[in-house]
């Protein structure tokens, strides 16, 4: 587990700490010398770079490790079922929640304590890929008065960020404009989340559209981590004035903050480490020179596990953790952290028990929803579904003992 630096290290120093961190960290996940393609890895066929041998260290749910005790979760809620290929969820102030699915285009509604989903609309102009299509949801802060909720689509031509309007009696949605486009779209790694930051502003994940050098490439919005305001301006604080606030990403789906505002992201990698990141503007996060601690460029990482055992997506913050849904790992991962750091290892929960976890957000009773992705059967594969998936899991959280 490796400590986020204040300050960025110098390249020599940055060589220096990765030859130790590759000789020294105990990091997560089974290494093999051949590493099959699972979850959202890559299919390219140069021959995959291969980790150094390391321990595969895996605390147990109910252990305390690191600098004392970590939240524990209580038993999984089924709340609704039947869903098709579901995407982003965000809950609104009645304490409903609205969730997209990518290959329908449809938004439902879904109940505050469970039960039918209910279709809203059908975003238009979407466009669906292999990876593509309606992907991440977040509600207004305001949506009692301007009922508007902001969606990132795939199209035909590019990916755009839109804003939508709910009717009054959610009976029908319509694109009301068009907030940002531009990013390029390809038939995988359109990253797709979207929240709203403690700032009021849109932080989006995107992916380098297949291409990895998109992601250094500052004319390309492809890689990145994109920052504007809810009028679709550019907010101050921003880089160079652009929406870039942060490069260097391979595929971005999941951007949450903990209570002091430290923004984290979890990145897809390709086939030797997936990453969580604290994110700060205007800094590179190495890719495509670098992948987790296998290379010297870009700010490292505060956690990597092996694609095998995570591929992630969704992230959420909650009592103390980060909790992050794993496509082929098909598990929750929990990090405890505090503020830029790393506490303790990462922990798994749920293996194999629900398949494949696409998002995961902390409802404002203080509860986790865990969105499965079963039925999302995309060129790369996936698991067999469930009966009754996709589905909708609620599952409470137990603060840290004091």
């Amino acid at each position: 587990m490796r400590v986020l630096r204040q300050h960025p290290p110098t390249p020599r120093q940055r060589s220096a700490a990765r030859s130790y961190r590759r000789a020294a960290a105990v990091t997560v996940g089974c290494l093999f010398l051949g590493v099959a393609l699972t979850g959202c890895t890559n299919a390219e066929t140069e021959p995959p770079v291969q980790p150094e041998p390391q321990t595969t260290t895996t605390a147990p749910a109910d252990s305390t490790p690191g600098h004392g005790s970590v939240a524990t979760l209580g038993e999984p809620e089924e709340l609704t079922t039947g869903l098709e290929a579901p995407w982003g969820l965000t809950f609104l102030p009645d304490g409903t929640a609205l969730v997209s699915e990518r290959i329908s285009g449809r938004i439902l509604r879904v109940p505050a304590d469970g039960g039918d989903a209910q279709t809203v609309g059908v975003v238009p102009d979407v466009d669906v890929s292999s990876e593509g299509g309606l992907l991440g949801i977040v509600a207004s802060p305001g949506f009692v008065e301007d009922r508007t909720v902001y969606a990132s689509v795939s199209g035909t031509d590019e990916n755009r960020i839109v804003a939508l309007t709910i009717a009054d009696d959610f009976s029908s949605l319509a694109v009301d404009r068009v907030l940002l486009d531009g990013i390029q779209t390809a038939d995988r790694h359109h990253g797709g989340r979207i929240v709203i930051g403690p700032d009021g502003h849109l932080w989006i994940g995107t992916g380098d559209a297949f291409e990895p050098h998109n992601a250094a490439d500052d004319d390309s919005l492809n890689g990145k981590i994109l920052r504007i305001t809810t009028d679709g301006s550019i907010p101050a604080g921003n880089p160079d004035d652009s929406p870039i606030y942060s490069s260097g990403h391979r595929n971005v789906q999941g951007i949450a903050f903990g209570p002091d505002g430290t923004a984290y992201a979890s990145e897809l990698g390709h086939r030797t480490w997936d990453e969580i990141n604290v994110l700060r503007p205007g800094e590179d996060y190495g890719w495509p020179e670098t992948e987790g601690i296998a290379g010297d460029t870009g700010v490292e990482p505060i956690a990597t596990i092996h694609p095998d055992d995570a591929s992630p997506s969704g992230v959420a913050y909650a009592a103390g953790s980060l909790w992050i849904g794993a496509l082929g790992g098909q598990r929750l991962w929990q990090l405890p952290v505090e503020g830029r750091t790393a506490t303790a290892e990462p922990i798994d929960h749920l293996v194999g028990t629900y398949g494949r976890i696409r998002t995961v957000e902390a409802a404002p009773d203080g509860t986790l929803w865990l969105i499965t992705s079963n039925t999302d059967r995309a060129t790369w594969g996936g698991t067999d579904p469930r009966p009754g998936d996709d589905r909708i899991l609620r599952i409470h959280v137990n603060e840290p003992a004091s």
